[in-house]
C-alpha cells in the first residue's frame, strides 16, 4: 500500500470516528471522489492521471475541507517523484460569527472566519498558512469565499522565507434542462515582497494559479439514485510560474492544462 492510500484510508478513519462523536457539532457534509486524465502540465510529465478524495463539512463552530490527489504520471516517470505523488491539503476555518452568536454580516459579507490551511507533498515538503477569511453573498453563486494568508514553507530545500496568498473560491449552478451545470473552483495568487533571483535564492517568484471545474449532473440527468451526484466535465489548470519557478525560453514553468473529469459525490 503506497502513501497515498495510506493516507486516504487515514483520512477516512478520522473523518468516521470525528462524525461519529460529532452530534449536533457537524451541521452537514459532503464527500466525493474525482478522476482527472489531462495534458499539457508543466515542470512535471505533461500526461498526468488523478485520484481526488475530497471531504467538505460545516460545523457549528466553522467548516472543513479536505483534498487528497493521487497523481500517475503517464510515460515518462518524474525526475524527482518517479511514477508518482502525492499532494494533500486540510483547510479548517473558525466562524466568529458561529462561536459568537453574533450576526457580523455587513455589505457582501455575511461572516469574518480565521482561515487555516496545512499543505503536504512528498520529500516532506509542507507549508503553513493562516489568515482572515470572509463569507461572502454575492447574488447567483452557491457560495463565494475569500481567504486571505501568510504561508510559510517547511521541508523545502533552501527554506524560503513566507509569502502572503489570496485565494477566492466559488461555486455557480446553472439549470440545463432537467440536470444541472456547476462551475466552480479556486485561484490562488502568491508573492512576497521581492521575487526569487540569483543573489536572493530563499524569495519565491509570484505565482497564479487558476483551477476552475465545469461540470454536468450526469446522475441527476439520468436519475440515478445510488449516489447524491455524477457529475462528468473538465477542468482547466492555469498556472503562471509553476512552484514560484519563474518561466523562462531554458524551461518553462507557465502551465495550461485540460483535464476529462467524473466526479461522484457520496
Amino acid at each position: 500500500m503506497n502513501r497515498a492510500v495510506k493516507s486516504l484510508a487515514l483520512a477516512g478513519g478520522l473523518l468516521a470516528a470525528s462524525q461519529a462523536t460529532a452530534g449536533d457539532l457537524l451541521q452537514w457534509q459532503d464527500n466525493s471522489l474525482t478522476f482527472l486524465w489531462g495534458k499539457d502540465f508543466q515542470v512535471n510529465p505533461p500526461v498526468q492521471q488523478t485520484w481526488t478524495f475530497e471531504h467538505a463539512s460545516g460545523w457549528s463552530w466553522g467548516d472543513l475541507f479536505i483534498f487528497i490527489d493521487q497523481i500517475n504520471y503517464q510515460g515518462t516517470p518524474d525526475g524527482q517523484a518517479g511514477k508518482d505523488t502525492y499532494y494533500g491539503e486540510i483547510s479548517p476555518r473558525l466562524s466568529f460569527g458561529k462561536i459568537s452568536g453574533a450576526d457580523l454580516s455587513f455589505g457582501p459579507i455575511k461572516d469574518v472566519l480565521l482561515a487555516a490551511t496545512y499543505e503536504r507533498g512528498e520529500n516532506s515538503n509542507q507549508v503553513y498558512l493562516l489568515g482572515p477569511g470572509f463569507d461572502l453573498n454575492i447574488p447567483g453563486f452557491d457560495y463565494f469565499q475569500l481567504n486571505f494568508y501568510y504561508r510559510k514553507p517547511d521541508g523545502i530545500s533552501g527554506q524560503p522565507k513566507g509569502q502572503w496568498q489570496v485565494t477566492p473560491a466559488w461555486s455557480y449552478t446553472l439549470p440545463v434542462g432537467n440536470s444541472d451545470l456547476v462551475i466552480d473552483g479556486y485561484i490562488d495568487y502568491v508573492w512576497n515582497n521581492k521575487d526569487g533571483s540569483s543573489n536572493r535564492p530563499t524569495d519565491m517568484h509570484a505565482n497564479l494559479h487558476v483551477n476552475p471545474q465545469i461540470k454536468y449532473d450526469l446522475g441527476k440527468a439520468l436519475s440515478w439514485t445510488a449516489v447524491k451526484k455524477f457529475y462528468v466535465g473538465v477542468e482547466y489548470d492555469y498556472w503562471s510560474d509553476k512552484y514560484a519557478i519563474e518561466d523562462s525560453q531554458a524551461f518553462r514553468t507557465d502551465q495550461s492544462a485540460l483535464s476529462f473529469l467524473a466526479k461522484v459525490h457520496f
